[in-house]
């Protein structure tokens, strides 16, 4: 009697989502936790978190710009985007994400548009030539009451977007890796650690208040404890068993040294920055700042291209270099360029340093001169 033998090949794919997405999924989780970080401020009158509130919502308005342009490349058709509004599906997450990122996006702007009102108008005030646009962009009024109820509901867009972009990678069954409710957690988390790693740069370039400084990292310790908890978490459940996903999962990864480096290089990017937040807190931001916004970026190449180098039937990896071209290392340089093109604009012709506490929540203190430029 002979013997049949089926060989399983894995067929070779290009992966479904280029690093297009990696921008997107970085850049708009940076815009929504830095714009949560703004609202204890903004919207609720801390007024010892003014300075944190500036450096957070110009960190939110910039990405959160640039994010929805890094997504739409992704679709490599814009009208693609057009389509979730004409073919509703009640049931997709990335349905409700086109729902979702032009609603945040729309009341990220008119919140910064309201918490900078005063400032627009006291730049109408001025003798120079900009003197005309900046009293049209105040509307003729100065009142910042706006700004409470614009950041509340931003906040609860905020919040959308990060149920949304967490949940729609989760539900895919057909990788264990990403089908996890670790995984919305996670991208929150290290959401926060990049945005604080941007606003701790900021801080260093822009202001270099040592006692602001300080409070970042305290806060970027706490987000990278989050981080590592998750991730031991996650790693507990896959070893016990008690979830058959989680410990496929693991095994999927385990017997490549590949991903025994992608293991190491977490753990450093988690305890360095989180050692040197609460050893050195102060003078330390570019350091703690830059590996901040690596293992924030880097996290979320592993999750997308890492996780699709992983193939559903056959052995080894599918090769996740960093392709070249508009579609990969050239698209990220763009995004960082449009990226620092909005900042530089934003700090230019945005009265940020002179944000204040929403009206009704201001203490009593003399009016500032109107910036001459």
């Amino acid at each position: 009697m002979g013997v049949q033998v089926h060989e399983l090949v894995g067929a070779v794919h290009e992966a479904a989502w280029l690093p297009w997405a990696v921008q997107y999924f970085f850049l708009v989780a940076i815009s929504v936790t830095a714009l949560l970080l703004s609202l204890p401020a903004f919207a609720f009158g801390r007024e010892d978190m003014v300075a944190q509130g500036r450096l957070a919502l110009m960190t939110a308005v910039t990405t959160g710009i640039t994010a929805p342009i890094a997504l739409l490349a992704d679709l490599h058709q814009p009208f693609r985007f057009w389509e979730f509004f004409v073919y509703t599906h009640k049931t997709s997450w990335m349905a409700w994400g086109a729902w979702i990122v032009p609603s945040y996006v729309g009341l990220t702007l008119a919140f910064a548009w309201a918490v900078h009102r005063p400032g627009f108008a006291a730049l109408g005030r001025g003798e120079w030539r900009y003197a005309r646009l900046f009293r049209w962009l105040s509307l003729g009024g100065e009142s910042n009451a706006f700004a409470r109820p614009l950041g509340i509901a931003a906040g609860i867009a905020a919040i959308g977007i990060l149920t949304y972009t967490g949940t729609e990678v989760m539900v895919v069954r057909a990788r264990p890796l990403w089908n996890t409710p670790f995984l919305p957690l996670q991208f929150a988390a290290t959401g926060f650690v990049g945005a604080l790693g941007v606003m701790l740069v900021l801080e260093r370039s822009l202001i270099r208040n040592v006692a602001l400084e300080a409070r970042l990292n305290r806060l970027l310790a706490v987000a990278l404890a989050v981080v590592g908890a998750l991730g031991i978490a996650w790693y507990g459940v896959a070893i016990s068993g008690i979830s058959p996903r989680h410990t496929q999962a693991l095994a999927s990864v385990a017997g490549f040294p590949v991903w025994h480096r992608i293991v190491y290089w977490a753990g450093l990017a988690v305890a360095i920055p989180f050692a040197l937040a609460l050893l050195a807190p102060r003078r330390s931001g570019w350091i703690t700042g830059l590996i901040a916004i690596h293992a924030a970026w880097m996290f979320r190449w592993t999750v997308f291209m890492g996780g699709q180098a992983v193939p559903k039937v056959g052995s080894g990896l599918y090769d996740a270099m960093m392709p070249t071209g508009l579609t990969g290392l050239m698209g990220v340089i763009g995004t960082f360029g449009l990226w620092l093109f909005l900042f530089i604009a934003y700090t230019t012709f945005m009265p940020w340093d002179e944000a204040q506490l929403p009206e009704g929540d201001t203490p009593d203190t003399p009016a500032r001169p109107a910036r001459s430029v």
